[in-house]
């Protein structure tokens, strides 16, 4: 019998307090949240170019640029129509072929999709045209 109260009192004597464990790490737990520095990255920032309201027209011996139009549901126009993306390359080398000194110009829609701006500079490019510019349509 005097063996098992040994026994007993050994275990209770090799209980290990936690407590003081727990605290420094509920500290550092709080250290690190209150020095960690949160980043919000929600997207893009653009740099919009002033547009001026006054533009100068074009020389006469060079015609105006080639416009590309893009509405808010991605619906490409082009001279007034409507034209599919597969045809966009087409037009486009049609139309430098007759002023090889003009540049594509794409104006989006702030609610157009940036794929479909893609699709159109690529098809401009494999159409030998290096001046491609965005314009964004607010209207």
């Amino acid at each position: 019998m005097s063996r098992r109260r040994r026994r007993g009192e050994a275990e209770d004597k090799a209980d290990i307090d936690l407590t003081p464990m727990l605290d420094v790490v509920f500290i550092m737990l709080i250290f690190f949240i209150v020095t960690a520095s949160f980043v919000n990255e929600l997207g893009i920032n653009v740099n919009k170019p002033d547009v001026p309201e006054n533009q100068p027209p074009p020389p006469d011996n060079q015609k105006a640029d080639i416009l590309v139009q893009v509405s808010g549901n991605n619906d490409i126009y082009m001279d007034g129509r409507r034209v599919d993306v597969r045809s966009v390359r087409s037009i486009i080398a049609r139309m430098y072929a007759e002023n090889p000194k003009a540049s594509v110009i794409v104006k989006a829609d702030i609610n157009s999709d940036a794929g479909t701006y893609v699709a159109i500079a690529d098809a401009a490019r494999s159409a030998n045209v290096s001046q491609i510019s965005l314009v964004p349509d607010e209207s």
